[in-house]
């Protein structure tokens, strides 16, 4: 078979390893050529490709970002995408699609099966909030690297006895967050399902610091938004491709910190950092196990299909219910967290 593989959406530490174990299995075992289309859907409406081997994967697995670039374009962008898709696949004779992605990607991907597309899913977003998968790779090293930098922070934080705010990722749901706050032992955390009350986080950490010479750390997901009439925030702008732009709540919070309790404040946002870089060991055993997953899925054609993590064991599940809702934060898991707020 002619297999196309494409990388769409953020950049996720994992996506290599991801590639890497479709080509190794599908050259190997069933013979199959590789083709790379280049950022996404834009390489397969363009048909910008590349071949794919083992010998050119060597080296890739601790790599972070993708050897393909990825976009966020998409064909239901243009009026004819979706027939460039399907001239380019007739013209290089491909027999199927993996694509690799996350919530948009995986939608686009749903759409053209709808469409008679013969396609594979992978899910990838740090942020973990694929539905009906328990974990997506990227999450373990974006947690990683945010615990990293909390534990560097309460250092700092202690010295000066500092409020330190920590903003990270997290658009919709706050999975980053609460495992980061509780590995790192934040003081607080502030995530997407929880609408907060900046009066009564003000509130804790002045009885806090009553209680002798305090630091705190207060981790906040970028999707945080303030209980409604408790906080003035500005209205939501939007980029070219329709998604909220993010970023600033820390500041915001650090800035009301600082003004109603009259604390030290300081604000560490981590960013894109989260991002890049080399992936975990675990992120790397997972993406290599869904790379192998999603050939052996094409092989099966198991079109509209993507591979999932459920009890320890990689499945299947149909495209249209894994992107019919987000993943939130597990109630059970931010009680815990909460038992160790202030």
């Amino acid at each position: 078979m002619r297999v196309g593989i494409l990388t769409g959406g953020g950049d996720c530490p994992g996506l290599n390893a991801v590639i890497r174990g479709i080509v190794r299995k599908g050259e190997q075992t069933f013979g199959d050529e590789l083709l790379g289309f280049h950022d996404g859907w834009r390489g397969v409406m363009d048909g910008d490709f590349e071949l794919l081997s083992v010998e050119q994967l060597r080296g890739t697995l601790p790599r972070g970002g993708t050897i393909l670039g990825t976009s966020r374009i998409q064909p239901f962008m243009y009026d004819d995408g979706v027939d460039r898709v399907r001239a380019t696949m007739a013209e290089h004779e491909v027999d199927a699609i993996i694509a690799i992605g996350g919530e948009g990607t995986l939608s686009c991907s749903r759409e053209l099966f709808r469409l008679g597309l013969p396609i594979v899913g992978v899910p990838k977003t740090i942020d973990n909030d694929i539905g009906l998968t328990e974990r997506t790779f990227g999450f373990d090293t974006a947690v990683h690297i945010a615990t990293e930098a909390i534990d560097r922070l309460h250092t700092t934080a202690e010295s000066h006895n500092r409020v330190m705010v920590v903003e990270v990722m997290g658009r919709h749901v706050g999975h980053i967050a609460t495992w980061a706050g509780i590995a790192g032992g934040a003081t607080m955390t502030l995530i997407p399902e929880e609408p907060f009350d900046i009066a009564e986080v003000c509130e804790t950490l002045a009885r806090r610091h009553q209680k002798g010479r305090y630091a705190s750390i207060v981790v906040v997901a970028e999707g945080a938004k303030p209980k409604e009439g408790t906080l003035e925030i500005r209205p939501d702008e939007f980029d070219e491709y329709g998604h909220i732009r993010l970023g600033g709540i820390g500041n915001l919070v650090r800035s009301e910190i600082e003004r109603r309790t009259g604390f030290e404040t300081r604000v560490t946002i981590l960013g894109h950092v989260q991002r890049g870089g080399s992936p975990t060991a675990y992120d790397r055993v997972l993406s290599t196990w869904f790379g192998v997953a999603a050939i052996d899925a094409v092989h099966d054609e198991a079109w509209g299909q993507m591979v999932a993590l459920q009890a320890n064991r990689v499945v299947r599940v149909d495209l249209a219910d894994a992107v019919k809702e987000l993943k939130y934060v597990n109630p059970q898991l931010w009680d815990v967290a909460q038992q160790f707020f202030a």
